[in-house]
Parts: C-alpha cells; sequence; structure tokens
C-alpha cells in the first residue's frame, strides 16, 4: 500500500536540526531476520532534520562534519535514548473519559461503559476537549502515530483531524459503522454511514499526514448489509485501513458464530464481505485459529496486540510467538487500546506485553518489543517505508527517552550489564515520565 507523504503546509522543522545522543532504530524484521541483522545501537548517534524529514543519521563523529552550516544541535547526554516515535494501532479516543472504569467483561463493558461514554460525544464542544486532551497524551507519551476508533457521530472523526492536523501528526482514524445491537442514539445506518464514511475520506484520506481508516466497529454491531457496504467502500478506496476488532473473547467468538452461522469462522466474516486484505488491522486476535492466521499472512493482513486491555477485561493472552510463526508469519503491531486499556504508555503497554509473551511460555526480549512499538506497528500499519525507523528520508518523528527517568530506575541502571538489559529495565519500570522529548516532523511537540 503507498501513501502520499506530502508534509507541505503543515507544522515542521524550516531549517536545519538535529538531535544528539544513544539512539536505537531497525532496519528490518527482528522476529524473521534476527536482532543481530536488524537492531542498530549507536552509543553517540546524531539524528539530522530539516522541513519534516530525517536528512542525516549514524555516529555522531561520521555526521557531524555532513552538516549544514548554522545546523542547531541539541544534545541530549549520555542517559538519553532516541528512538523512532512510538506507533499505536488501536486506539478509542472516545473513551479516554472512562479508562479505569471497574469491573466488566468484554460484551458488559460495552454496555455499561463505552456506549454511554460514546453517546456524550454527540456534543461537539465535548468532543474537541477530549480530542485535545486525547493528543496531549499521545504526546506526552512519545506517541507520534496512531490508528484511531472515533464515536459513530461524523463529526467526532472531523474534529480529531482537524486537531491531528494542526499538530502535523501522521494519523489514522475513522467514524465508527454500528447499526445494530447498540443504543438508538448510537447506531447509524447502511446508507448514513456508508455515505459520512465516503464524504470524510473525500476530505482528509492522504491529506497531509493523515489517513481515513473505514471502520466497523465489530461483526457484532454491523448488520451484513453494513459490512458488505463498509467492503465496497474499501474496494473503491483500497489505499484506505481498514480497522475492526477480531476474537478478543470467546463469548464474543460465540456470540459472532451465533450471528453469521452460514461463515466457516470469525475472521471468514470480514472476509466474506470484503474486509480482509492489505492495510486491514485487527484488534486484539486472541482467540483465531491456525486457518485464521493462515489467512492473515496471506491477505496481509495486520493484527493489533493490546495487552493492557487484554489483562484489565479478562479477556486472554495473545501468543504473539504463534501469530509471527515462521512458515506463515502476520504482521503484528502493539495498541494502548484506551480505555480497556489502561495506560498511555507505551512502556508500559510493552511490561504486560512481556508477561502476556511469559504465561505463553514464550519470552519476548526487550528489543523485539522496542521493534513491536515502533517499525513493526508501522508495518501493521504499512508505512513502515514513512515512520518507525531512523534513517534518511524517513518522516522525523521522534522520541527521546529518559534512561534514569525515576530513582529506582537510575539506581537499577547502576547495575545493568549490556543495552539489553537497559531497554528492559526501562519497559518495566517505565512509564510517561521516562519520556523526555517528543519530536512531530522534525518539530518538538513536547518537552518534559
Amino acid at each position: 500500500m503507498s501513501f502520499d507523504a506530502n508534509l507541505a503546509g503543515m507544522p515542521s522543522s524550516a531549517r536545519p536540526t538535529a538531535l544528539r545522543g544513544p539512539a536505537l532504530t531497525f532496519t528490518g524484521d527482528p522476529f524473521r531476520d534476527g536482532l543481530e541483522r536488524t537492531l542498530v545501537h549507536e552509543p553517540d548517534a546524531i539524528v539530522a532534520m530539516q522541513d519534516g524529514r530525517i536528512t542525516h543519521f549514524g555516529p555522531a563523529a561520521r555526521v557531524a562534519p555532513l552538516l549544514p552550516a548554522g545546523t542547531e544541535i541539541r544534545d541530549f547526554g549520555k542517559d538519553a535514548l532516541i528512538s523512532a516515535g512510538f506507533i499505536d494501532t488501536h486506539v478509542h479516543f472516545p473513551q479516554t473519559t472512562m479508562i479505569a472504569s471497574h469491573g466488566a467483561q468484554l460484551l458488559d463493558w460495552l454496555d455499561r461503559y463505552t456506549f454511554p461514554a460514546e453517546l456524550k460525544f454527540a456534543d461537539r464542544v465535548h468532543t474537541r476537549r477530549v480530542a485535545r486532551a486525547f493528543l496531549r497524551e499521545n504526546l506526552r507519551n512519545g506517541i507520534t502515530t496512531s490508528c484511531v476508533y472515533c464515536s459513530v457521530h461524523a463529526h467526532s472523526a472531523d474534529i480529531l483531524f482537524e486537531e491531528a492536523e494542526a499538530l502535523g501528526l501522521r494519523l489514522a482514524a475513522g467514524k465508527v459503522l454500528m447499526d445494530r445491537n447498540a443504543p438508538e442514539a448510537l447506531r447509524d445506518n447502511v446508507q448514513t454511514g456508508y455515505d459520512d464514511s465516503l464524504a470524510l475520506i473525500r476530505k482528509w484520506h492522504g491529506r497531509g499526514r493523515l489517513l481515513y481508516a473505514i471502520t466497523p466497529r465489530f461483526a457484532g454491531t454491523s448488520s451484513p448489509e453494513q459490512l458488505a457496504a463498509a467492503g465496497a467502500l474499501w474496494r473503491n478506496h483500497p489505499d484506505c485501513l481498514m480497522q475492526t476488532h477480531i476474537a478478543e473473547t470467546q463469548a464474543e467468538v460465540a456470540w459472532i458464530s451465533e450471528l453469521f452461522p452460514d461463515r466457516a469462522n470469525y475472521l471468514d466474516v470480514y472476509d466474506h464481505h470484503g474486509l480482509c486484505g492489505r492495510g486491514a488491522v485487527f484488534g486484539h486476535g486472541i482467540w483465531l485459529g491456525d486457518d485464521e492466521l493462515r489467512r492473515l499472512h496471506a491477505a496481509d493482513a495486520a493484527i493489533s496486540h493490546c495487552p493492557t486491555s487484554n489483562f484489565f477485561l479478562g479477556s486472554g493472552l495473545f501468543d504473539i510467538a504463534r501469530a509471527k510463526q515462521a512458515d506463515r508469519p502476520v504482521r503484528v503491531g502493539l495498541g494502548t487500546d484506551i480505555g480497556a486499556g489502561t495506560s498511555f504508555s507505551i512502556l508500559q503497554t510493552l511490561n504486560e506485553a512481556y508477561k502476556a509473551a511469559q504465561l505463553n511460555r514464550h519470552p519476548l526480549s526487550a528489543a523485539h518489543a522496542y521493534y513491536l512499538a515502533t517499525r513493526g506497528s508501522a508495518a501493521a500499519m504499512h508505512l513502515e517505508d514513512k515512520v518507525g525507523s531512523i534513517a534518511p528520508g524517513m518522516e522525523a518523528d521522534l522520541v527521546v527517552l529518559d534512561m534514569r527517568s525515576t530513582p529506582l530506575i537510575a539506581f537499577r541502571m547502576d547495575e545493568a550489564r549490556d543495552f539489553a538489559e537497559q531497554l528492559f529495565i526501562q519497559m518495566i519500570l517505565g512509564d510517561d515520565r521516562a519520556v523526555r522529548a517528543t519530536y512531530v516532523a522534525g518539530r518538538l511537540a513536547h518537552d518534559r
């Protein structure tokens, strides 16, 4: 999938600037090719930027003489780590208001908390207030790209796109399609859902750094006719993303089987309606069968792993090693899944991803985890040629971590034996306090 990366007309670095400090990035997929061939760690690097893009990257001693005269270099020192900005492949911005709500599993959660929260998005003032808070939390946590579910209201997507455009963010989002099994005030219908989505695509998709994601919430809240309409929309606009939920809980899988008795499995519901292909991002995927994983691989579609949400709702343990099985590897990204997800912090999300891997008896190294949070999530959205790694020509979205952000982390870092252990300490003990600075298209967007 190829997207326009038009950076004109958005906030960016007009003159050359550069960051100096230790840096981490990836040149490929370590799950497939190994860390030795894909991980790049420069203990003293310079990342130079101009007009929203990275112009130079490498050891400081080599890069410094190549920089244009007058380049301003911000030196973060040896206790920092410069990385590509974090990427969140599955998040609900309307649920920012309901994060940390007690006591329900998925289907009850929707009725008790999600739908009441999203009803409030009929109010545009409320919508804008939440959109601004949501994007502010993203930047505080080093998230520079996200794939976002809005509410059923078309203006919820309009307003989020407006706020993201003002910040120059790379962001995909879509108005939720939902025509059944939800409160009447939160339902659209086949025609209005199609028409609203089409109007939003025409207005926003490919505008600056913004992308549209066609967004049926999940098969339980869309009729077969609405899923077919969404499939037709995607066929007509194949460079859009498509996002939805799949196989999050066993009860949900059983319910979908009752709703669609003629389909072979959960994924086949989407596939039958033209909603399984390159650019599809399926949230969760915990309870997928081997046939479904093979089909996702063949379709070049992706799963978004949302561990804090899965633990919080008691949904189950996504097995990333099984998803990445060598004979049919599936693209896997990382999702906070706010608000069943419990933190905007990608570091805390990696903490929980590690625990899920442990419980599945498949250890997850810190380096593999950082790949998931950056280039891996970019690949899940088919954006790995634009964001997710540090290299000349890439869009200059960066996060700078403080590797000694708390007294305990600083104390523990003194005992770290190597860089791999330093990374692991950050993802287990780190949180939003570790994010020292966030750069969007080369412009400082958050400074702790």
